[in-house]
């Protein structure tokens, strides 16, 4: 689980759909392992910290002195914002009226088209060739369009990355906000659903997420480090193949009963 969470969850394929098949596979698919699913993308984002750490630290250290600084921590947190309002919101019934087969398989599906679509129109050139040079605007832009990886199928990455591009952000551009705007969003989702589910954990899970936690922060490192030499010279078409696929087969597995596609 740890490794599936770590390859997909910044990669535009929805890491909640391909956690939700692994875990009906291995027969890990009670009310804990959605706690976990939630909790080991905290490992992922320790993977993004490790590889941007010196743009994070330089940030830090500079936000007292340099407007460039303080205006990249505010583009941050004004991407998250939208997320954390709107999670608080409506999560719970996202949760319970979409975790359902048709859903997830239209959300993969109809999310390759708009990348074959984005990626048509990415041909142009992009307005915006450096993260630092992102307005306000542009951040709350994307974070409203993070808003739709809510949606079981649709990837908060491939949202995030896919609307940025079409917000005017170069692919590289889109793809770095996408990881540092995860920081906040994901790392506050699994506080928030450890301290909701904290009466289905006790001291002896440690082991299991500590295994989880480690394997997707190794994992997700990896993929990292692939995806930014990945679109430096490549588009997300095929990723956007590799969707349709995942979404008929998260329709077949629940026709024959293989998988149970709900909350």
């Amino acid at each position: 689980m740890g490794v599936v969470e770590g390859l997909t969850e910044f990669l535009p394929v929805s890491s909640t759909g391909h956690l939700i098949l692994t875990g009906a596979l291995l027969g890990f698919d009670d009310d804990k392992s959605k706690v976990f699913d939630i909790a080991i993308q905290s490992g992922a984002i320790f993977a993004v910290i490790l590889v941007y750490w010196q743009k994070i630290s330089a940030t830090v250290l500079a936000l007292p002195t340099q407007p460039q600084a303080r205006r990249f921590a505010l583009n941050v947190f004004i991407g998250f914002l939208p997320a954390a309002v709107l999670g608080l919101l409506i999560y719970k019934t996202i949760k319970t009226h979409l975790f359902n087969a048709p859903v997830v398989a239209a959300a993969f599906i109809v999310g390759a088209f708009i990348i074959l679509w984005v990626e048509k129109k990415a041909r142009l050139t992009a307005r915006i060739q450096s993260i630092d040079d992102m307005s306000p605007m542009d951040a709350f832009k994307v974070g409203l369009v993070q808003c739709l990886g809510m949606i079981p199928g649709t990837s908060r990455s491939g949202a995030t990355i896919i609307g940025g591009m079409l917000l005017g952000l170069s692919r590289q551009v889109a793809t770095e906000f996408s990881f540092f705007l995860a920081i906040p969003t994901l790392i506050g989702a699994g506080v928030y659903s450890l301290y909701k589910e904290r009466a289905l954990l006790s001291m002896a899970d440690l082991p299991l997420f500590g295994v989880g936690l480690l394997v997707s922060f190794i994992s997700a490192w990896l993929c990292i480090r692939w995806l930014l030499r990945y679109v430096a010279t490549h588009s997300f078409v095929s990723f956007a193949y590799y969707r349709i696929a995942f979404g008929l087969v998260v329709l077949g597995t629940a026709w024959s009963g293989t998988v149970k596609w709900v909350a």
